[in-house]
């Protein structure tokens, strides 16, 4: 299943408190769970005014159904083509 990054501008989402980000966290987790399995919430990253998110969802429709239902931004969806890491730049000795 295709993985993808979404990207939500809030300003100031930085200075959330712990109770606001276990607050919208609770209110993502309702939406999914109605939603079924097909779609994932993987893990997030808050910087100053964005917060970045990795999903697993069958198409970029079910992400923005999500956004929608539980009035998140989704300004950016980008599927997730590969992946890779500082092992990628090792020689292949084999």
């Amino acid at each position: 299943m295709p993985k993808y990054i979404i990207e939500r501008e809030i300003p100031n989402a930085g200075q959330l408190t712990a109770a606001e980000l276990q607050q919208i966290s609770q209110k993502s987790c309702c939406i999914l769970n109605d939603m079924g399995p097909q779609i994932q919430w993987v893990e997030s990253y808050v910087t100053d005014d964005k917060i970045y998110c990795i999903y697993i969802a069958p198409d970029k429709q079910s992400i923005k159904t999500h956004a929608e239902r539980g009035e998140f931004p989704a300004n950016s969806i980008a599927e997730v083509k590969t992946m890779i890491n500082p092992t990628t730049a090792e020689h292949n000795r084999g």
